[in-house]
């Protein structure tokens, strides 16, 4: 059974809401693009573009991986969509993935977000 951290973010892809939420100390602003599990955790690839990091945030954005069970203060909200510049390079944060934001997804998803 899915956490409610999980159902919230699939909520947020399938409205493409930006997701605030607290990480390891930081506050975060992403875009959630990839949900699923790894190893039996639930892990999302997001696309960060506000917010802190350990190691900073470039201008920008960047990728990052986030253990679901780590995130919490999570929120939805509306706002531009970020993803990123390119999607040319594979995942590896997302071992089973549930759910992926791009409809023509490599990654063989149970679920696909309506076009």
């Amino acid at each position: 059974m899915p956490s409610p951290t999980y159902d919230l973010i699939m909520q947020a892809m399938m409205r493409r809401q930006q997701l605030l939420c607290m990480y390891r100390g930081h506050a975060r602003a992403v875009c959630p693009i990839i949900l699923g599990h790894t190893a039996g955790r639930e892990r999302v690839l997001a696309f960060q573009f506000a917010g802190g990091a350990s190691s900073g945030l470039p201008r920008g954005g960047q990728w990052k991986c986030f253990d679901v069970a780590e995130m919490s203060e999570v929120e939805l909200r509306e706002g531009r969509w970020h993803s990123g510049r390119s999607h040319s390079q594979p995942q590896y944060c997302v071992a089973d993935v549930d759910l992926d934001v791009n409809p023509d997804s490599p990654y063989d998803p149970k679920r696909k977000p309506r076009r």
